[in-house]
């Protein structure tokens, strides 16, 4: 029997995790049949600098999937995020082609390479393309046009993008630890499959994921994409803060960051040290947010995710700092059992293997082709190592 498998694979700064999921007839959601995490190295600020150790550390968190699973992984969808992923607007144009002026898909992807050509993306991989309105003769339309007949139809879309050397270091990685890539995924895009309901995607709310070295701020409205940017600040930044302004170890300062005490110490200070770091953050997502005219004015309010989603007074602060419903992101995905996959620190990797929710986007056609090109990229250069 055939057994449908959805795998996930996700290299964050500090920890790689790896979700084996299978779709059982009938369930619309996987049921996870195996996990593997490691400690991430050669990591930093979400990019690679230094391949063979990410693969050491990929490998690691496969070997225990695979242990955990009983199945050799060798396919799996890759997440990606990091300092240099975000995403930019730009308007294009196309003259209708047929000669009835049917709108066709070919109309709207000259219409979509035109939006990338204005933006003049040099040294950018676009990762994936969201429309956010089209315009035929100049009338706004709702929904997508194609089958519907004009002279010119005018596109405004997002592209989620990311340096050309930031994702071929990604793939050369995933590559290198034997595992053949399906797609390609932002992080933030993957994460919104778990925390975010299509009614708040649609009228309007945000994801916030506090990983350990980034900050990414995901903006939906109208059930797309509409802004999508990384910051340079996390959760070790905090947890650094507490250690020095407590004068105890990290990894004690970790555990004072989540709210796990265990000794004697002033809360206040403690509340006080947090507190500075997350306004830092939080007026860097507020002047964002202000930028692209949305701030207080996302009804479904914001959902956390990542490690440090965690904080105890997370929620409070953000509905003070920003003025807006604040929560940390939930699923019920595993109906009632208990497991550690609740932790919003696993929704990224957990949202590789979630079926979309039916977002109108655009993947990039080249990530094949440039899969390809790799592959031969790497076997020529392994061939030059060899005596």
């Amino acid at each position: 029997m055939i057994r449908n498998i959805s795998i996930g694979i996700d290299i964050g700064s500090t920890t790689t995790r790896v979700v084996v999921g299978e779709f059982l007839k009938g369930e619309k959601n996987p049921k996870i049949i195996g996990i593997g995490e490691s400690e991430t190295k050669g990591v930093r600020h979400g990019y690679i600098i230094n391949v063979s150790e990410t693969v050491i550390s990929l490998k690691n968190a496969i070997v225990m999937a695979e242990k955990n699973s009983g199945m050799k992984i060798k396919r799996a969808f890759i997440s990606i995020g990091g300092v240099t992923l975000r995403g930019d607007m730009a308007n294009g144009v196309s003259i209708i082609s047929k000669a009835d002026g049917e709108v066709t898909t070919l109309d709207i992807n000259k219409a979509l390479q035109d939006c990338e050509d204005n933006l003049n993306l040099n040294n950018k991989k676009v990762i994936k393309t969201f429309p956010i309105s089209f315009k035929l003769d100049g009338k706004e339309i709702l929904g997508r046009p194609e089958g519907m007949r004009g002279t010119k139809l005018e596109v405004k879309a997002l592209f989620l993008n990311c340096s050309n050397s930031h994702f071929e270091d990604l793939m050369e990685v995933v590559i290198l630890a034997g595992i053949e890539p399906v797609d390609v995924i932002a992080g933030g895009e993957a994460g919104s499959r778990i925390a975010i309901s299509p009614k708040q995607k649609m009228v309007g709310s945000a994801l916030v994921n506090i990983g350990s070295e980034t900050v990414t701020l995901s903006v939906f409205e109208d059930s797309a994409i509409v802004s999508f940017h990384t910051f340079s600040i996390g959760g070790a930044d905090i947890t650094n803060d507490i250690a020095l302004g407590m004068k105890v170890s990290l990894e004690n300062a970790e555990h004072l960051k989540l709210g796990n005490f265990t000794e004697e110490f002033s809360k206040k200070k403690l509340d006080e040290i947090i507190e500075a770091r997350l306004f830092d953050i939080f007026e860097l997502i507020e002047n964002h947010l202000k930028k692209i005219k949305r701030n207080e004015l996302l009804p479904a309010g914001v959902v956390f995710v990542g490690g440090s989603a965690n904080i105890p007074s997370l929620e409070e602060f953000s509905k003070e700092a920003l003025r807006l419903p604040s929560k940390i992101g939930s699923t019920d995905i595993f109906g009632n059992i208990k497991t550690k996959l609740r932790d919003p620190s696993w929704f990224t990797v957990l949202g590789l293997i979630v079926p979309d929710d039916g977002n109108d986007s655009y993947p990039d056609g080249s990530f094949k082709n440039f899969f390809k090109n790799l592959k031969g990229i790497l076997k020529s250069n392994i061939k030059q190592l060899m005596p």
